[in-house]
């Protein structure tokens, strides 16, 4: 899975919460300051091109659809995070959120409550 730039992750983030749509769709769906049309649309062909979409005609225009769920395009973008920035180790990720106060004790408890209760597959 190639990786996306900001305004492609953006666009898809619009995508994924409409599940598809038109390039208007996707710019009303954009905050402030919004890409020129144009552009909006050159980024979601990219997108296409990438695989992350597909095109589907409609009269004279095209409506999106994802091509990848929102989870599996968070999952792999976490372990790529994890990988490169903390030697691949999900704990070293926690620590560093844990000295920079970004996660409390709570927090922390409320995720060992969560991996404790999981349910096997």
């Amino acid at each position: 899975m190639e990786r996306l730039t900001q305004p492609e992750e953006d666009a898809m983030h619009a995508l994924w919460t409409m599940n598809g749509g038109f390039v208007k769709d996707v710019l009303d769906q954009l905050a402030e300051p919004r890409p020129p049309y144009t552009t909006l649309a050159s980024t979601i062909r990219n997108l296409e091109r990438k695989g992350y979409l597909r095109a589907e005609k409609l009269g004279n225009s095209y409506r999106f659809v994802p091509l990848v769920a929102a989870e599996d395009y968070q999952r792999r973008s976490l372990g790529t995070l994890v990988n490169q920035h903390f030697q691949n180790s999900y704990k070293e990720l926690v620590s560093f959120f844990a000295k920079d106060q970004k996660i409390s004790a709570k927090d922390l408890q409320d995720i060992i409550d969560m991996i404790e209760n999981q349910k096997p597959d």
